[in-house]
């Protein structure tokens, strides 16, 4: 296997060290980060290293540049959706009941014709994972998922049989934007043996995408029981 040159994979984690500051609330909304200079001597690295990181978060929106000024965590952007980003394992012991995953399969692999489609990518390579979530002992939900790794490359040497991928991403990667789309489907035999329905019984089918400026971060498609899960949402006037 081929490793990353190292300026490749420094500039990926101090871009991962300066994420990781934001989303803890360590920097908050207007505050100035370190230099540029600061950066350098802190991880022994070239000015282009540094540059690089910080170029990606500005245009992933989460720090902005001032001219003369420094670079600054950007305000957050308020958009108002009708559904919050899942997480299955929070939802279920939001419940009272105890959570199991299944992890059914696990694929790294180049972007085939089917995953660019889903993900919305061109090229590249991606982690796919097929997943069984349960409610004590009832399957809860299917999830198909693929996360791009020129995004996320962290998520290769993460297990996600004791992790479920939701929650890990929620909690280790940032995001600027999300889109969902809701469907009823029918299940197939697959589906239904795999939530332990009846062949053809309604199912509702969630399917989210979320992207970091133009980087795309993950696909993922959730199937439901029709007769065992509601989409609630709350609203203020």
């Amino acid at each position: 296997m081929t490793r990353p040159p190292e300026s490749t994979a420094l500039h990926n984690r101090i871009r991962r060290d300066m994420e990781s500051r934001i989303m803890s609330g360590q920097w908050r909304p207007g505050e100035r980060i370190p230099t540029e200079q600061e950066w350098m001597e802190s991880y022994g690295c070239s000015r282009m290293t540094v540059n690089k990181a910080l170029r990606a978060l500005v245009q992933s929106g989460l720090l902005e540049s001032r001219k003369r000024a420094g670079t600054f965590v950007a305000a957050p952007r308020f958009h108002r959706a009708a559904l919050e980003i899942p997480d299955i394992r929070a939802e279920v012991e939001g419940q009272g009941l105890a959570y199991r995953l299944e992890l059914i399969g696990r694929d790294r692999r180049k972007a085939t014709a089917e995953d660019k489609v889903l993900l919305r990518v061109s090229s590249g390579e991606l982690l796919a994972l097929e997943c069984r979530h349960f409610a004590r002992d009832l399957p809860y939900a299917l999830e198909h998922r693929l996360i791009n790794l020129a995004a996320v490359p962290e998520a290769a040497t993460v297990d996600f049989s004791a992790e479920p991928p939701g929650s890990w991403l929620l909690g280790h990667v940032p995001w600027t934007e999300a889109e969902h789309r809701i469907t009823a489907v029918n299940a197939d035999p697959a589906m239904a043996k795999g939530l332990g329905i009846s062949e053809n019984a309604a199912c509702v089918a969630l399917e989210r995408w979320t992207w970091r400026g133009n980087e795309r971060i993950t696909y993922a498609r959730q199937l439901y029981p029709g007769d065992r899960y509601a989409l609630v949402a709350h609203f203020h006037a």
